[in-house]
């Protein structure tokens, strides 16, 4: 009699657990389990991706360098020597008043009156291995004026220039980025570049640019003719260094990415190319017309002052991949509820685990994604891989609800969340917007579907729960 006790007790403990595990609040609250236990493996893709982002930037920057780095322009601008003598004047009783005469040594820096910057590039993509970079090369040339007028008012009595030694100035980040001279005229005479910037060093540091000898008429107009042959990588930019500067860029390159401390005037652009044009006042920066240093030079970052054109890569796969991953919740709680509905609507019990490997394989869509991208185009990679995850977890609800009916609600759910992704990763200024709507619609759906269910008493198997 104890025994049949014992044993009556056993099952009604059982039938107390079975009771618990198989109603819908515990189910739910094991796939909220699951989906926190998948957000592991998903920060675990992140990283990857933005590792594999570094290791591209590392090939780039590897190519550029041996390129010439992305181009940017500091000048021109005239270095004229200046020598200041100052009197000091001592008395002694053996001696009388002696007079000492101290020297120091100047540089004067004059900015030109008017400048126009004219930069025509064809451009390509350079590989190596699996990564790619936007190179270009073209001429560049540099024309306009200088004057004394806004610089003869500052030096003092006792400073004495020597004109006769000035030298033109062109800086630049990366020597390689110059391949030769193709003009060099200085008021009709031509100029004889050598490398080295004589200490110039406004906006940026290093010994990188040209240099001629340029003597300099202090009383009238002194103008300049220069064009280069460049060569560089990503992006071009200039420092507006005159009193008005004008700049025109062009290339054959389909997505400019205008930037820097100013914006194009008027740009237009096209499958074939770009031109964009620029006018600055130095109203509209901080650099000054002219300034003086001494021999070594001055270091101002003036690099906020900078403005031009990044060749820009309209599909940049990991920054897609990495807007992708973002919206990797929806793709474990989607599908989730999708499988927990279709368990209480065809009274089939579907085990956790299963839950966990459909969690897996749409985690696996991203890792397919990110790998395929990295040898063909995005929207090709993103097709692949949708196709591939849509029809495993088709045949997986097929397997688990045993009709192909009921296993084609989910592949239709799976491709239209592929869609919806897509059409977000490609709308970047409308993301939000619907990515809101989005939830906005599956909250109501799931709102719909559930509106007549008995949380409290519903049996995952789809039967009610007896009631002693």
């Amino acid at each position: 009699m104890s025994d049949q006790l014992s044993s009556n007790t056993e099952y009604q403990e059982q039938k107390k657990i079975r009771n618990i595990t198989s109603g819908g609040g515990f189910k739910i609250a094991m796939l909220v389990v699951l989906v926190l236990l998948l957000l592991i493996p998903i920060f675990m893709i992140r990283s990857l991706i933005t590792e594999r982002s570094h290791r591209a930037d590392t090939a780039e920057e590897s190519i550029m360098e041996a390129w010439g780095s992305q181009f940017t322009l500091y000048g021109p601008v005239i270095r004229i020597p200046v020598v200041e003598r100052e009197e000091i004047r001592t008395k002694t009783e053996k001696e009388g008043e002696k007079i000492e005469i101290i020297t120091r040594n100047y540089v004067l820096w004059i900015t030109p009156k008017d400048i126009v910057i004219r930069a025509d590039f064809s451009a390509q993509k350079k590989r190596r291995g699996i990564f790619s970079v936007a190179l270009f090369s073209g001429d560049v040339s540099l024309s306009g004026n200088f004057t004394f007028e806004r610089a003869k008012d500052e030096l003092k009595q006792n400073q004495t220039i020597y004109p006769e030694q000035a030298e033109i100035i062109v800086g630049l980040v990366s020597q390689k980025g110059i391949r030769k001279i193709i003009t060099a005229d200085w008021n009709g005479s031509e100029l004889f570049f050598k490398p080295g910037n004589r200490n110039y060093s406004i906006g940026y540091s290093g010994n990188n640019g040209i240099n001629a000898s340029s003597p300099f008429d202090t009383a009238g107009i002194n103008t300049f003719d220069i064009k280069f042959a460049v060569q560089g990588g990503k992006s071009m930019r200039a420092l507006p260094i005159g009193e008005t500067t004008q700049a025109y860029i062009s290339a054959d390159w389909p997505s400019p990415s205008y930037q820097g401390g100013f914006l194009p005037l008027a740009h237009t652009s096209s499958e074939s190319g770009f031109n964009a044009e620029w006018e600055i006042s130095y109203l509209s920066r901080s650099i000054p017309l002219f300034w003086f240093t001494d021999e070594r030079g001055d270091n101002d970052n003036n690099k906020k002052e900078l403005f031009g054109v990044d060749f820009f890569k309209p599909l940049d796969h990991y920054a897609l991949n990495e807007r992708a991953v973002k919206y990797a919740i929806l793709f474990l709680v989607i599908p989730f509820l999708t499988l927990f509905f279709m368990e209480v609507f065809s009274r089939k019990s579907i085990h956790p685990a299963q839950y966990l490997l459909s969690g897996l394989a749409n985690i696996i869509f991203y890792l397919l994604l990110l790998s395929i991208s990295e040898h063909l185009s995005f929207s090709l990679a993103y097709l692949i891989a949708a196709v591939a995850l849509t029809c495993m977890m088709t045949l997986y609800a097929r397997s688990l609800l045993e009709t192909w009916a009921r296993s084609a609600y989910m592949g239709l759910v799976m491709a239209l969340l592929y869609l919806i992704l897509y059409l977000t990763l490609n709308a970047e200024d409308w993301a939000l917007l619907i990515g809101s709507i989005v939830a906005f619609v599956i909250t109501g759906v799931v709102m719909f579907l559930t509106r007549k269910l008995d949380w409290s008493s519903l049996n995952i198997k789809g039967e009610r729960q007896d009631h002693d």
